[in-house]
Protein backbone atom coordinates (compact mmCIF):
# COMPACT_ATOMS: atom_id res chain seq x y z
CA UNK A 1 0.00 0.00 0.00
CA UNK A 2 3.05 2.14 0.02
CA UNK A 3 2.73 5.76 -1.49
CA UNK A 4 -1.05 5.41 -1.52
CA UNK A 5 -3.18 8.65 -1.44
CA UNK A 6 -5.90 7.73 1.00
CA UNK A 7 -9.05 10.26 1.15
CA UNK A 8 -7.54 11.91 -1.24
CA UNK A 9 -5.28 13.94 1.22
CA UNK A 10 -3.16 11.39 3.10
CA UNK A 11 -0.08 9.70 1.66
CA UNK A 12 1.10 6.90 3.23
CA UNK A 13 4.71 6.42 3.10
CA UNK A 14 6.03 3.10 4.71
CA UNK A 15 4.88 0.44 7.19
CA UNK A 16 5.84 1.51 10.81
CA UNK A 17 4.36 -0.85 12.74
CA UNK A 18 1.80 -4.20 12.48
CA UNK A 19 0.15 -5.02 15.86
CA UNK A 20 -3.19 -7.49 16.30
CA UNK A 21 -6.13 -4.98 15.87
CA UNK A 22 -4.34 -2.21 12.90
CA UNK A 23 -1.34 -1.86 10.54
CA UNK A 24 0.23 1.54 10.99
CA UNK A 25 1.61 3.88 8.33
CA UNK A 26 3.33 6.85 7.93
CA UNK A 27 1.89 9.03 6.19
CA UNK A 28 2.06 12.94 4.83
CA UNK A 29 -1.18 15.05 5.15
CA UNK A 30 -1.25 16.95 1.94
CA UNK A 31 -3.60 19.45 3.24
CA UNK A 32 -2.17 20.55 6.19
CA UNK A 33 1.60 19.76 4.86
CA UNK A 34 2.82 17.77 7.94
CA UNK A 35 3.64 14.28 8.48
CA UNK A 36 1.32 12.01 10.91
CA UNK A 37 0.16 8.43 11.70
CA UNK A 38 -2.56 6.49 10.19
CA UNK A 39 -3.46 3.59 11.67
CA UNK A 40 -6.01 1.09 9.31
CA UNK A 41 -7.81 -1.53 11.08
CA UNK A 42 -7.34 -5.29 10.23
CA UNK A 43 -10.64 -6.19 7.92
CA UNK A 44 -11.52 -9.20 10.38
CA UNK A 45 -12.51 -6.39 12.42
CA UNK A 46 -14.36 -4.04 9.84
CA UNK A 47 -16.70 -6.75 8.76
CA UNK A 48 -18.53 -6.30 12.35
CA UNK A 49 -21.22 -3.09 11.93
CA UNK A 50 -21.45 -3.20 15.48
CA UNK A 51 -17.76 -3.03 16.20
CA UNK A 52 -17.26 -0.22 13.73
CA UNK A 53 -20.32 1.98 14.68
CA UNK A 54 -18.75 1.50 18.52
CA UNK A 55 -15.41 2.36 17.10
CA UNK A 56 -16.20 5.42 15.70
CA UNK A 57 -17.91 7.01 18.60
CA UNK A 58 -15.30 6.39 21.25
CA UNK A 59 -12.50 7.46 18.53
CA UNK A 60 -14.50 10.65 18.48
CA UNK A 61 -14.82 10.86 21.66
CA UNK A 62 -11.19 10.23 22.41
CA UNK A 63 -10.35 12.90 19.82
CA UNK A 64 -11.65 15.60 21.94
CA UNK A 65 -8.76 15.08 24.58
CA UNK A 66 -5.80 17.46 24.98
CA UNK A 67 -3.39 16.13 26.77
CA UNK A 68 0.42 16.42 26.24
CA UNK A 69 0.54 12.57 27.21
CA UNK A 70 -1.95 11.05 25.06
CA UNK A 71 -1.49 10.51 21.42
CA UNK A 72 -3.34 13.47 19.54
CA UNK A 73 -6.33 12.00 17.30
CA UNK A 74 -6.68 14.29 14.56
CA UNK A 75 -9.26 12.80 12.03
CA UNK A 76 -11.36 9.07 12.13
CA UNK A 77 -12.65 8.23 8.40
CA UNK A 78 -13.22 5.55 6.11
CA UNK A 79 -12.56 4.80 2.67
CA UNK A 80 -14.47 1.86 0.95
CA UNK A 81 -13.62 -0.80 3.17
CA UNK A 82 -10.74 0.78 4.59
CA UNK A 83 -11.17 2.37 8.35
CA UNK A 84 -8.52 4.38 9.58
CA UNK A 85 -7.54 6.88 12.13
CA UNK A 86 -5.32 10.10 11.60
CA UNK A 87 -3.24 10.24 14.73
CA UNK A 88 0.25 12.42 15.78
CA UNK A 89 3.34 10.88 14.36
CA UNK A 90 5.33 9.77 17.46
CA UNK A 91 9.31 10.08 17.55
CA UNK A 92 10.00 7.60 19.69
CA UNK A 93 9.03 3.89 20.17
CA UNK A 94 6.90 1.70 22.33
CA UNK A 95 7.55 1.04 26.46
CA UNK A 96 7.03 -2.17 25.43
CA UNK A 97 10.53 -2.23 23.08
CA UNK A 98 12.47 -0.20 26.59
CA UNK A 99 11.21 -2.56 29.33
CA UNK A 100 12.73 -5.75 26.68
CA UNK A 101 16.01 -4.12 26.37
CA UNK A 102 16.49 -2.33 29.55
CA UNK A 103 14.41 -3.58 32.26
CA UNK A 104 14.21 -3.89 35.04
CA UNK A 105 14.09 -0.26 34.87
CA UNK A 106 15.33 2.54 37.86
CA UNK A 107 12.84 2.94 40.21
CA UNK A 108 13.14 7.02 39.30
CA UNK A 109 12.64 6.03 35.79
CA UNK A 110 9.30 3.62 36.60
CA UNK A 111 7.70 7.12 38.78
CA UNK A 112 8.28 9.25 36.04
CA UNK A 113 6.63 7.09 33.41
CA UNK A 114 3.81 5.93 35.63
CA UNK A 115 3.15 9.54 36.50
CA UNK A 116 2.85 10.52 32.64
CA UNK A 117 0.23 8.06 31.99
CA UNK A 118 -1.56 8.30 35.25
CA UNK A 119 -1.96 12.00 34.50
CA UNK A 120 -2.86 10.94 30.67
CA UNK A 121 -5.95 8.62 32.22
CA UNK A 122 -7.00 11.50 34.55
CA UNK A 123 -8.19 13.73 32.01
CA UNK A 124 -9.74 10.63 30.43
CA UNK A 125 -11.33 9.71 33.40
CA UNK A 126 -12.68 13.01 34.16
CA UNK A 127 -14.29 13.10 30.49
CA UNK A 128 -15.85 9.71 31.40
CA UNK A 129 -13.91 7.85 29.21
CA UNK A 130 -11.96 4.41 29.64
CA UNK A 131 -9.24 2.89 28.35
CA UNK A 132 -9.63 -0.35 28.58
CA UNK A 133 -6.26 -1.27 27.34
CA UNK A 134 -3.18 0.18 29.35
CA UNK A 135 -0.17 -1.47 28.35
CA UNK A 136 3.23 -0.88 27.49
CA UNK A 137 2.23 -1.25 23.63
CA UNK A 138 0.19 1.79 23.58
CA UNK A 139 2.50 3.74 25.48
CA UNK A 140 5.13 5.71 23.31
CA UNK A 141 8.11 6.78 24.75
CA UNK A 142 9.21 10.12 22.86
CA UNK A 143 13.12 10.69 22.53
CA UNK A 144 13.27 13.24 25.29
CA UNK A 145 11.69 11.03 27.74
CA UNK A 146 7.68 11.69 27.01
CA UNK A 147 5.37 9.00 27.90
CA UNK A 148 2.31 9.19 25.23
CA UNK A 149 -0.71 7.31 25.73
CA UNK A 150 -2.33 5.59 22.34
CA UNK A 151 -5.31 3.67 21.21
CA UNK A 152 -8.29 5.19 23.30
CA UNK A 153 -11.75 3.88 21.60
CA UNK A 154 -10.22 0.76 20.11
CA UNK A 155 -10.33 -0.81 23.34
CA UNK A 156 -13.76 -0.80 24.19
CA UNK A 157 -15.05 -1.64 20.62
CA UNK A 158 -12.72 -4.48 20.40
CA UNK A 159 -13.11 -5.90 24.10
CA UNK A 160 -15.44 -8.62 22.97
CA UNK A 161 -12.85 -10.42 20.98
CA UNK A 162 -10.19 -10.79 23.73
CA UNK A 163 -10.34 -13.42 25.38
CA UNK A 164 -13.35 -15.65 23.68
CA UNK A 165 -12.04 -15.99 19.67
CA UNK A 166 -9.90 -18.24 20.85
CA UNK A 167 -8.52 -18.43 17.33
CA UNK A 168 -7.35 -15.35 16.70
CA UNK A 169 -7.34 -14.06 20.55
CA UNK A 170 -3.57 -13.86 20.93
CA UNK A 171 -3.32 -11.83 17.65
CA UNK A 172 -5.99 -9.93 18.20
CA UNK A 173 -5.03 -8.04 21.39
CA UNK A 174 -1.99 -9.42 24.05
CA UNK A 175 -3.16 -7.48 26.58
CA UNK A 176 -4.44 -10.34 28.97
CA UNK A 177 -1.43 -9.96 30.84
CA UNK A 178 -2.52 -6.32 31.61
CA UNK A 179 -6.35 -7.38 32.23
CA UNK A 180 -7.84 -6.41 35.42
CA UNK A 181 -9.94 -9.20 37.23
CA UNK A 182 -12.84 -7.80 36.31
CA UNK A 183 -12.66 -7.30 32.71
CA UNK A 184 -11.26 -10.77 32.65
CA UNK A 185 -14.93 -11.93 33.94
CA UNK A 186 -16.80 -9.74 31.81
CA UNK A 187 -18.03 -7.98 33.96
CA UNK A 188 -17.80 -3.92 34.89
CA UNK A 189 -14.98 -2.24 33.50
CA UNK A 190 -14.70 1.12 35.12
CA UNK A 191 -11.57 3.83 35.88
CA UNK A 192 -10.50 1.10 38.56
CA UNK A 193 -9.84 -1.21 35.69
CA UNK A 194 -7.49 1.59 34.11
CA UNK A 195 -5.60 2.14 37.69
CA UNK A 196 -5.13 -2.06 37.51
CA UNK A 197 -3.48 -2.05 33.72
CA UNK A 198 -1.45 0.99 35.00
CA UNK A 199 -0.10 -1.06 38.20
CA UNK A 200 0.83 -4.05 36.01
CA UNK A 201 3.02 -1.83 33.92
CA UNK A 202 4.37 -0.42 36.68
CA UNK A 203 5.06 -3.75 37.92
CA UNK A 204 6.67 -4.96 34.58
CA UNK A 205 8.66 -1.66 34.19
CA UNK A 206 10.26 -2.39 38.03
CA UNK A 207 10.60 -6.29 37.46
CA UNK A 208 11.25 -6.89 34.13
CA UNK A 209 8.24 -9.38 34.35
CA UNK A 210 4.59 -9.17 34.15
CA UNK A 211 2.95 -11.07 37.53
CA UNK A 212 1.13 -13.75 35.94
CA UNK A 213 2.01 -15.63 32.44
CA UNK A 214 0.88 -19.03 31.28
CA UNK A 215 0.29 -21.12 28.15
CA UNK A 216 -2.97 -19.29 26.78
CA UNK A 217 -5.22 -16.43 27.14
CA UNK A 218 -7.57 -18.38 29.56
CA UNK A 219 -5.42 -19.31 31.58
CA UNK A 220 -3.65 -16.55 32.34
CA UNK A 221 -7.10 -14.59 32.83
CA UNK A 222 -7.89 -17.45 35.76
CA UNK A 223 -4.28 -15.66 37.60
CA UNK A 224 -5.58 -12.14 37.72
CA UNK A 225 -8.93 -13.51 39.06
CA UNK A 226 -7.47 -16.24 41.40
CA UNK A 227 -3.86 -16.05 42.57
CA UNK A 228 -2.22 -13.45 44.69
CA UNK A 229 0.58 -10.82 42.88
CA UNK A 230 4.07 -11.62 44.54
CA UNK A 231 5.26 -8.23 45.66
CA UNK A 232 8.27 -7.01 43.51
CA UNK A 233 10.69 -6.79 46.11
CA UNK A 234 11.04 -10.28 46.18
CA UNK A 235 12.01 -10.56 42.45
CA UNK A 236 14.29 -7.54 42.18
CA UNK A 237 16.28 -4.71 44.74
CA UNK A 238 15.90 -1.31 45.66
CA UNK A 239 12.30 -1.11 45.32
CA UNK A 240 11.15 1.73 47.30
CA UNK A 241 8.34 0.43 49.69
CA UNK A 242 6.42 3.63 48.99
CA UNK A 243 6.18 2.38 45.26
CA UNK A 244 5.98 -1.17 46.17
CA UNK A 245 2.29 -0.37 48.14
CA UNK A 246 1.25 1.93 45.61
CA UNK A 247 1.83 -1.18 43.30
CA UNK A 248 0.02 -3.38 45.40
CA UNK A 249 -2.70 -1.56 46.23
CA UNK A 250 -3.05 -0.15 42.48
CA UNK A 251 -3.37 -4.16 41.62
CA UNK A 252 -5.84 -5.67 44.57
CA UNK A 253 -8.37 -7.45 42.84
CA UNK A 254 -11.03 -6.24 44.30
CA UNK A 255 -11.93 -2.21 42.60
CA UNK A 256 -13.07 -0.89 45.59
CA UNK A 257 -9.48 -1.76 47.57
CA UNK A 258 -8.28 0.36 44.79
CA UNK A 259 -7.31 3.83 44.25
CA UNK A 260 -10.73 5.40 43.22
CA UNK A 261 -9.01 6.94 40.01
CA UNK A 262 -5.68 7.80 38.00
CA UNK A 263 -5.36 11.83 39.62
CA UNK A 264 -5.25 9.53 42.75
CA UNK A 265 -2.59 7.19 41.86
CA UNK A 266 -0.71 10.33 39.67
CA UNK A 267 -0.96 11.66 43.59
CA UNK A 268 0.85 8.93 45.17
CA UNK A 269 3.77 8.31 42.76
CA UNK A 270 4.15 12.16 42.74
CA UNK A 271 5.06 11.83 46.83
CA UNK A 272 7.67 8.78 45.68
CA UNK A 273 8.79 11.16 43.21
CA UNK A 274 8.81 14.11 45.69
CA UNK A 275 10.78 12.56 48.48
CA UNK A 276 12.67 10.97 46.13
CA UNK A 277 14.01 14.13 44.78
CA UNK A 278 14.48 15.74 48.37
CA UNK A 279 16.50 12.22 50.37
CA UNK A 280 17.80 10.50 47.12
CA UNK A 281 18.35 7.15 47.72
CA UNK A 282 17.62 6.82 50.95
CA UNK A 283 14.38 6.67 49.76
CA UNK A 284 14.66 3.02 49.87
CA UNK A 285 15.42 3.01 53.44
CA UNK A 286 17.56 0.03 53.52
CA UNK A 287 15.93 -2.47 51.41
CA UNK A 288 13.06 -4.78 51.46
CA UNK A 289 12.93 -6.20 54.63
CA UNK A 290 14.29 -3.37 56.70
CA UNK A 291 10.86 -1.81 54.85
CA UNK A 292 8.82 -4.41 57.23
CA UNK A 293 10.39 -2.76 60.24
CA UNK A 294 8.78 0.23 59.53
CA UNK A 295 5.63 0.64 61.75
CA UNK A 296 2.88 2.80 60.56
CA UNK A 297 4.10 5.83 62.82
CA UNK A 298 6.52 6.10 60.35
CA UNK A 299 5.11 5.69 57.20
CA UNK A 300 2.40 8.52 58.88
CA UNK A 301 5.25 11.14 59.44
CA UNK A 302 6.99 10.52 55.60
CA UNK A 303 3.65 10.93 54.56
CA UNK A 304 2.91 14.34 56.37
CA UNK A 305 6.73 15.52 54.82
CA UNK A 306 5.67 14.60 51.90
CA UNK A 307 2.31 15.93 51.72
CA UNK A 308 4.24 19.31 52.88
CA UNK A 309 3.27 22.53 50.83
CA UNK A 310 6.36 23.07 48.39
CA UNK A 311 5.94 27.00 48.29
CA UNK A 312 9.16 28.55 46.45
CA UNK A 313 7.31 32.34 45.77
CA UNK A 314 10.33 34.63 46.90
CA UNK A 315 9.95 37.24 49.52
CA UNK A 316 9.12 34.97 51.97
CA UNK A 317 9.08 35.99 55.67
CA UNK A 318 12.46 34.41 57.82
CA UNK A 319 10.37 32.23 59.75
CA UNK A 320 8.38 30.59 57.53
CA UNK A 321 12.23 29.74 55.25
CA UNK A 322 13.18 28.41 58.78
CA UNK A 323 10.24 26.18 58.86
CA UNK A 324 10.65 24.88 55.65
CA UNK A 325 14.05 24.03 56.50
CA UNK A 326 13.08 22.66 59.89
CA UNK A 327 10.80 20.38 58.65
CA UNK A 328 13.14 18.95 56.20
CA UNK A 329 15.48 18.29 58.73
CA UNK A 330 12.88 16.41 60.32
CA UNK A 331 12.02 14.99 57.39
CA UNK A 332 15.90 13.73 56.29
CA UNK A 333 16.64 12.68 59.65
CA UNK A 334 13.38 10.56 59.94
CA UNK A 335 14.63 8.99 56.82
CA UNK A 336 18.22 8.56 58.10
CA UNK A 337 17.14 6.85 61.32
CA UNK A 338 14.74 4.35 59.38
CA UNK A 339 17.96 3.40 57.24
CA UNK A 340 20.18 2.79 59.59
CA UNK A 341 17.20 0.72 61.78
CA UNK A 342 17.05 -1.12 58.07
CA UNK A 343 20.45 -1.60 58.33
CA UNK A 344 20.96 -3.10 61.64
CA UNK A 345 17.75 -5.65 60.77
CA UNK A 346 19.78 -6.64 57.38
CA UNK A 347 22.94 -7.57 59.88
CA UNK A 348 20.56 -9.60 62.13
CA UNK A 349 18.91 -11.35 59.14
CA UNK A 350 22.26 -12.39 57.78
CA UNK A 351 23.71 -13.58 60.70
CA UNK A 352 20.58 -15.31 61.62
CA UNK A 353 20.82 -16.70 57.78
CA UNK A 354 16.84 -16.92 57.74
CA UNK A 355 13.98 -15.42 56.09
CA UNK A 356 10.44 -15.95 56.56
CA UNK A 357 8.87 -17.23 53.31
CA UNK A 358 5.48 -16.26 51.44
CA UNK A 359 2.54 -17.89 53.16
CA UNK A 360 -0.87 -17.26 52.67
CA UNK A 361 -3.02 -16.03 55.04
CA UNK A 362 -5.65 -18.33 56.43
CA UNK A 363 -9.14 -17.87 56.84
CA UNK A 364 -10.08 -17.69 60.78
CA UNK A 365 -13.41 -15.77 61.01
CA UNK A 366 -16.19 -17.74 62.98
CA UNK A 367 -13.48 -19.57 64.90
CA UNK A 368 -12.56 -19.11 68.46
CA UNK A 369 -9.23 -17.63 69.30
CA UNK A 370 -7.53 -21.04 70.37
CA UNK A 371 -8.41 -22.49 67.20
CA UNK A 372 -7.53 -20.16 65.38
CA UNK A 373 -3.98 -19.71 67.32
CA UNK A 374 -3.91 -23.34 66.04
CA UNK A 375 -4.31 -22.51 62.63
CA UNK A 376 -2.01 -19.39 61.93
CA UNK A 377 0.44 -21.63 64.28
CA UNK A 378 0.49 -24.75 61.27
CA UNK A 379 1.39 -21.11 59.12
CA UNK A 380 4.00 -19.51 61.18
CA UNK A 381 1.84 -16.78 61.68
CA UNK A 382 1.75 -15.17 65.16
CA UNK A 383 -1.98 -14.23 66.94
CA UNK A 384 -3.12 -10.87 68.55
CA UNK A 385 -6.13 -10.56 70.18
CA UNK A 386 -7.87 -6.81 69.06
CA UNK A 387 -11.49 -5.60 69.94
CA UNK A 388 -13.65 -7.33 72.00
CA UNK A 389 -17.13 -5.75 70.32
CA UNK A 390 -21.05 -7.18 70.32
CA UNK A 391 -22.65 -8.80 66.80
CA UNK A 392 -25.37 -9.38 65.71
CA UNK A 393 -24.15 -12.07 63.18
CA UNK A 394 -21.26 -13.87 65.01
CA UNK A 395 -21.66 -15.98 67.95
CA UNK A 396 -20.24 -15.25 70.80
CA UNK A 397 -16.36 -15.74 71.83
CA UNK A 398 -15.82 -16.60 68.06
CA UNK A 399 -14.14 -14.14 65.34
CA UNK A 400 -15.54 -11.18 63.88
CA UNK A 401 -12.72 -10.01 61.64
CA UNK A 402 -9.01 -10.15 60.88
CA UNK A 403 -6.05 -8.22 59.96
CA UNK A 404 -4.14 -9.20 57.61
CA UNK A 405 -7.71 -10.15 55.80
CA UNK A 406 -7.88 -13.70 54.69
CA UNK A 407 -5.73 -15.04 51.41
CA UNK A 408 -3.07 -12.13 51.55
CA UNK A 409 0.46 -13.12 50.73
CA UNK A 410 2.35 -12.07 54.07
CA UNK A 411 5.85 -13.51 55.79
CA UNK A 412 6.13 -16.25 58.14
CA UNK A 413 5.58 -14.65 61.44
CA UNK A 414 3.13 -11.69 60.88
CA UNK A 415 1.26 -11.06 63.54
CA UNK A 416 -3.04 -11.72 62.50
CA UNK A 417 -4.93 -9.09 64.72
CA UNK A 418 -8.68 -10.25 65.05
CA UNK A 419 -12.05 -8.82 66.80
CA UNK A 420 -13.79 -11.38 68.77
CA UNK A 421 -17.74 -11.57 68.97
CA UNK A 422 -19.15 -10.50 72.15
CA UNK A 423 -22.13 -12.04 70.98
CA UNK A 424 -25.80 -10.35 70.50
CA UNK A 425 -26.25 -8.00 73.18
CA UNK A 426 -29.24 -6.22 74.15
CA UNK A 427 -29.45 -2.50 74.70
CA UNK A 428 -25.70 -2.19 73.45
CA UNK A 429 -25.61 0.51 71.18
CA UNK A 430 -23.20 -0.88 68.08
CA UNK A 431 -20.83 1.92 65.98
CA UNK A 432 -22.07 3.54 63.32
CA UNK A 433 -19.07 6.39 63.27
CA UNK A 434 -16.96 5.93 59.52
CA UNK A 435 -19.50 3.67 57.89
CA UNK A 436 -20.66 4.80 54.02
CA UNK A 437 -24.21 6.16 54.82
CA UNK A 438 -26.59 4.34 53.45
CA UNK A 439 -31.06 4.27 54.57
CA UNK A 440 -31.84 0.71 54.46
CA UNK A 441 -28.44 -0.48 55.69
CA UNK A 442 -28.12 1.50 58.59
CA UNK A 443 -31.74 0.89 59.62
CA UNK A 444 -31.12 -2.42 59.05
CA UNK A 445 -28.00 -2.87 61.46
CA UNK A 446 -29.85 -0.98 63.96
CA UNK A 447 -32.48 -3.40 64.03
CA UNK A 448 -30.64 -6.25 64.33
CA UNK A 449 -29.80 -4.48 67.37
CA UNK A 450 -33.21 -3.38 68.33
CA UNK A 451 -32.50 -0.13 67.97
CA UNK A 452 -34.37 2.63 65.01
CA UNK A 453 -32.94 5.16 63.35
CA UNK A 454 -33.53 8.52 64.63
CA UNK A 455 -32.79 11.66 62.97
CA UNK A 456 -30.65 12.10 60.27
CA UNK A 457 -28.58 15.70 60.17
CA UNK A 458 -26.29 16.63 57.47
CA UNK A 459 -22.91 18.60 58.26
CA UNK A 460 -19.60 19.59 56.93
CA UNK A 461 -16.61 17.33 57.90
CA UNK A 462 -12.77 17.73 57.61
CA UNK A 463 -12.48 14.69 59.59
CA UNK A 464 -14.68 12.34 56.85
CA UNK A 465 -15.73 12.05 53.35
CA UNK A 466 -19.00 13.05 52.39
CA UNK A 467 -21.73 10.26 52.63
CA UNK A 468 -19.70 8.70 55.74
CA UNK A 469 -21.27 8.50 59.31
CA UNK A 470 -19.16 11.49 61.25
CA UNK A 471 -20.95 11.05 64.91
CA UNK A 472 -23.79 9.09 66.47
CA UNK A 473 -26.05 9.77 69.53
CA UNK A 474 -25.99 7.59 71.55
CA UNK A 475 -22.18 6.55 71.32
CA UNK A 476 -20.98 3.19 70.72
CA UNK A 477 -21.26 1.01 73.47
CA UNK A 478 -23.78 2.90 75.66
CA UNK A 479 -26.53 1.06 77.24
CA UNK A 480 -29.77 1.94 75.77
CA UNK A 481 -33.30 0.76 76.18
CA UNK A 482 -34.33 -1.60 72.88
CA UNK A 483 -36.30 0.52 70.58
CA UNK A 484 -34.80 3.65 71.18
CA UNK A 485 -33.77 6.06 68.41
CA UNK A 486 -30.02 5.97 67.10
CA UNK A 487 -29.40 9.88 65.38
CA UNK A 488 -26.97 10.24 63.34
CA UNK A 489 -24.95 12.89 61.45
CA UNK A 490 -23.54 12.50 57.97
CA UNK A 491 -20.96 14.46 56.51
CA UNK A 492 -21.53 16.12 53.11
CA UNK A 493 -17.74 16.74 52.74
CA UNK A 494 -14.97 18.45 54.01
CA UNK A 495 -14.69 22.23 54.43
CA UNK A 496 -11.30 21.61 53.09
CA UNK A 497 -11.09 20.24 49.76
CA UNK A 498 -7.87 18.68 47.68
CA UNK A 499 -5.25 20.10 45.53
CA UNK A 500 -6.36 18.75 42.23
CA UNK A 501 -3.01 18.12 39.68
CA UNK A 502 -2.66 21.39 37.55
CA UNK A 503 0.78 20.73 35.82
CA UNK A 504 0.65 19.83 32.02
CA UNK A 505 -3.58 21.51 31.80
CA UNK A 506 -3.62 24.65 29.66
CA UNK A 507 -4.84 27.66 31.96
CA UNK A 508 -8.20 27.11 30.98
CA UNK A 509 -8.51 23.33 32.35
CA UNK A 510 -6.47 24.63 35.20
CA UNK A 511 -8.80 27.15 36.10
CA UNK A 512 -11.84 25.09 35.96
CA UNK A 513 -10.19 22.69 38.10
CA UNK A 514 -9.24 24.89 40.64
CA UNK A 515 -13.06 26.18 40.58
CA UNK A 516 -14.59 22.71 40.50
CA UNK A 517 -12.70 22.06 43.28
CA UNK A 518 -13.44 24.81 45.46
CA UNK A 519 -10.58 27.44 45.28
CA UNK A 520 -10.01 30.17 43.48
CA UNK A 521 -7.47 31.17 40.62
CA UNK A 522 -4.46 33.22 41.93
CA UNK A 523 -1.69 34.79 40.26
CA UNK A 524 -0.53 33.62 37.05
CA UNK A 525 3.17 33.94 35.58
CA UNK A 526 3.78 33.56 32.18
CA UNK A 527 7.42 32.46 31.54
CA UNK A 528 9.46 31.04 29.29
CA UNK A 529 10.07 27.12 29.27
CA UNK A 530 12.47 25.22 27.24
CA UNK A 531 10.44 22.21 28.46
CA UNK A 532 6.66 22.65 28.37
CA UNK A 533 5.16 23.80 25.31
CA UNK A 534 3.41 27.26 25.43
CA UNK A 535 0.02 27.67 27.08
CA UNK A 536 0.61 24.65 29.38
CA UNK A 537 1.00 25.15 33.12
CA UNK A 538 4.14 24.04 34.47
CA UNK A 539 4.60 24.86 38.04
CA UNK A 540 1.42 25.89 40.96
CA UNK A 541 1.79 26.75 44.38
CA UNK A 542 0.61 23.73 46.38
CA UNK A 543 1.37 20.27 46.08
CA UNK A 544 -1.10 18.01 44.05
CA UNK A 545 -3.71 16.32 47.09
CA UNK A 546 -2.43 18.81 49.90
CA UNK A 547 -5.80 19.76 51.45
CA UNK A 548 -6.39 23.57 51.77
CA UNK A 549 -9.68 25.44 52.90
CA UNK A 550 -11.89 25.97 49.94
CA UNK A 551 -11.83 29.54 48.58
CA UNK A 552 -8.28 29.41 49.11
CA UNK A 553 -5.99 31.23 45.94
CA UNK A 554 -3.93 29.26 43.88
CA UNK A 555 -1.12 30.64 41.78
CA UNK A 556 0.03 28.75 38.44
CA UNK A 557 2.85 29.35 36.00
CA UNK A 558 2.71 28.93 32.17
CA UNK A 559 4.87 28.50 29.22
CA UNK A 560 4.66 31.27 27.41
CA UNK A 561 3.77 30.92 23.71
CA UNK A 562 6.41 31.22 21.02
CA UNK A 563 6.27 34.35 18.98
CA UNK A 564 3.47 35.99 21.19
CA UNK A 565 3.37 38.71 24.17
CA UNK A 566 0.19 37.14 25.77
CA UNK A 567 -1.15 33.61 25.23
CA UNK A 568 -5.11 33.20 24.35
CA UNK A 569 -7.39 33.10 27.45
CA UNK A 570 -5.05 36.32 28.87
CA UNK A 571 -7.43 38.63 31.26
CA UNK A 572 -5.07 39.58 34.04
CA UNK A 573 -3.25 42.38 33.13
CA UNK A 574 -1.44 40.45 30.31
CA UNK A 575 -0.36 37.63 33.24
CA UNK A 576 -2.64 35.03 32.41
CA UNK A 577 -2.14 33.01 29.49
CA UNK A 578 -3.45 29.36 28.02
CA UNK A 579 -3.53 28.25 24.28
CA UNK A 580 -2.38 24.71 23.64
CA UNK A 581 0.79 23.00 21.81
CA UNK A 582 0.66 20.17 19.59
CA UNK A 583 3.27 18.89 21.99
CA UNK A 584 3.37 18.58 25.25
CA UNK A 585 5.30 18.83 28.36
CA UNK A 586 7.50 16.19 29.72
CA UNK A 587 6.41 15.95 33.61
Amino acid sequence: MSNKMLAGRYELIEKIGDGGMAVVYKAKDRLLNRYVAIKILRPELTSDEQFITSFRKESQAAAGLQHPNIVGVYDVGREGSIHYIVMELIDGRPLSDIIEEQAPLDYKQVVEIGKQVASALSLAHKNHIVHRDVKPHNIMITKDGTAKLADFGIAKAVSNSTIVNTSEGNRIMGSVHYFSPEQARGKYVDEKSDVYSLGIVLYEMLTGKVPFDGENAVQIALMHMNDEIVPPSNLVSGVPPALEKIIMKATDKYQNNRYNNAEELFEELGGVDFLSRKVGDAVLIGGKRAAQKIDDEDEAVLQELVNQKSKKKSGKKKNNQEGGKKKWIIAICVVAILAIAGSAYLLLTSKSGQEGKDVKVPDVTGKTYEEAEKILAEKKLKIKKGDVRPSADVEKDKIISQTPLADKIVKEGTVVKVNISKGKESGVVPSLVGKKYDYDQIKALLEQYGFKLGEVVKEESDDYDADVISSQDPKEGATAKEGSTVNIVVSTGSKKAKVPTLIGSSLEDAQKAIEAAGFTLGNVSIEESNIYAGGYVFWQEYQPGEMLKKGTKISIKVSKVKGQENPPNSDSSGDNGGGQGENGPSQ
